[in-house]
């Protein structure tokens, strides 16, 4: 299996460096900028499977970067731990809610980052590769375009079948309707919000088993999530 691609986004060239020599020993491919526009150029360019991006930094915030990266279908679905010296929890909030995956602040500690990553990427790497996605006792094989629940074959619709995969690559993460909309049906889409609901309505049934629980969990007033039941 082919290495990660990071992208690290430091504008501290001390801090940067040392991240970068890392992550290259633990056997990443790293790509490292201090600007916010550059990054989303290499991101555009060679999409990553993780990024590691600063709130401040030159040029375009990190807080927009990742607004940005998460209306681009292409890495919408892209993770993102943040770093930063805020330490206020409304900041830590707003980075979250941003679509920021994780948020480590400043100082930390290398070994901490490190493990962190390798987190995120033990998670994303078997769709990455090609490989079933397990969540729960829902199993989705990415390659044969299948999905099963408790062995037995489940019949989606195709938008159906791509929620839940984009849903399966994160779970536990609670997605707003933007969100979904964005990642599902793409950005340039004139789709309605309420229109998230109906699919969900209909992912929710494909999935019915006899004595199994929903693994699709609503949030009030934030969006919905799935989770191993």
């Amino acid at each position: 299996m082919p290495s990660a691609k990071l992208i690290l986004v430091e504008d501290d060239p001390a801090l940067a460096e040392l991240l970068e020599f890392r992550f290259a020993n633990e056997g990443y491919q790293v790509r490292v900028t201090a600007d916010g526009d550059e990054a989303l150029l290499m991101a555009s360019e060679d999409v990553p499977d993780l990024i590691i991006l600063d709130w401040m930094i030159e040029g375009t915030s990190g807080i927009e970067v990742c607004r940005r990266l998460r209306r681009d279908k292409e890495t919408a679905h892209v993770p993102i731990i943040m770093l930063t010296a805020r330490e206020a929890e409304d900041d830590r909030v707003r980075g979250l809610e941003t679509g920021a995956d994780d948020y480590l602040t400043k100082p930390f500690s290398p070994r901490e980052l490190l493990a962190r990553v390798a987190a995120v990427m033990r998670r994303i790497r078997p769709a990455l590769a090609g490989e079933a996605i397990e969540v729960g006792d829902i199993r989705l094989d990415p390659v044969a375009h299948k999905v099963e629940r408790r062995g037995r074959m489940l019949q989606l619709g195709p938008t159906e079948y791509r929620l839940l995969k984009f849903f399966m690559e994160s779970p536990g993460r609670v997605f707003s309707r933007g969100q979904l909309l964005d990642g599902v049906w793409g950005t340039g889409s004139d789709i309605e919000l309420r229109t998230v609901d109906v699919h969900i309505r209909r992912l929710r049934k494909a999935l019915e088993l006899e004595g199994a629980k929903d693994p699709i969990r609503t949030v009030r007033s934030a969006g919905y999530a799935i989770e191993a039941v």
